[in-house]
């Protein structure tokens, strides 16, 4: 069974090496150039200054994909409101840990205060993420056609969203 935890230094290697993978080789990124290790290591850095979760899950001591959120824009307003991301190895595919990956990331970030989880996942033919966020009960709020040309093709985004915690129930102060 794989152990789900908070990201350390150490575990930027692999972090980036399956962020890599994921650039080069799919659609759920719209990036084209992997990013380096002191990219990827700022990242982290920036998530984890903000009071954000910052997830791996590892199998055998072995990282095998990794989760975050950032805000959803850098305003005020949506302070309360982060997009996630979650990323897993080529073989740790299918095995159901990218759902107890996402499941424990909604736990963290309604943690961190967040209320609003937003998925703005690239590829709408990108059935592994959509249903990963489904399967934790993300909801789609809509598909932005086209608005992604990587690979030599247009791509969609889709947009997934749910609610933590009280969502807009109450006030978040």
């Amino acid at each position: 069974m794989p152990t789900i935890r908070p990201s350390q230094p150490e575990d930027l290697s692999a972090i980036t090496a399956i962020y890599q993978h994921h650039v080069l080789h799919g659609t759920g990124t719209f990036e084209i150039e992997p990013p380096s290790l002191p990219d990827m290591t700022a990242r982290r850095e920036d998530v984890l200054s903000k009071g954000l979760p910052y997830l791996v899950i590892e199998e055998n001591g072995q990282v095998q994909g990794f989760a975050y959120c950032n805000w959803f824009k850098p305003r005020p307003a949506y302070r309360f409101s982060a997009e996630d991301s979650i990323y897993l190895a080529p073989n740790a595919s299918g095995k159901g840990w990218g759902r107890l990956l996402m499941a424990e990331l909604c736990r963290a970030a309604e943690a961190a205060g967040i209320r609003k989880l937003i998925a703005v996942i690239g590829d709408s033919g990108n059935a592994g993420s959509i249903g990963v966020h489904t399967s934790v009960g993300f909801q789609s709020v809509g598909v932005v056609k086209a608005c992604g040309w990587k690979f030599n093709r247009w791509l969609d985004i889709v947009m997934m969203e749910k609610d933590l915690g009280h969502g807009d129930k109450r006030s978040p102060e």
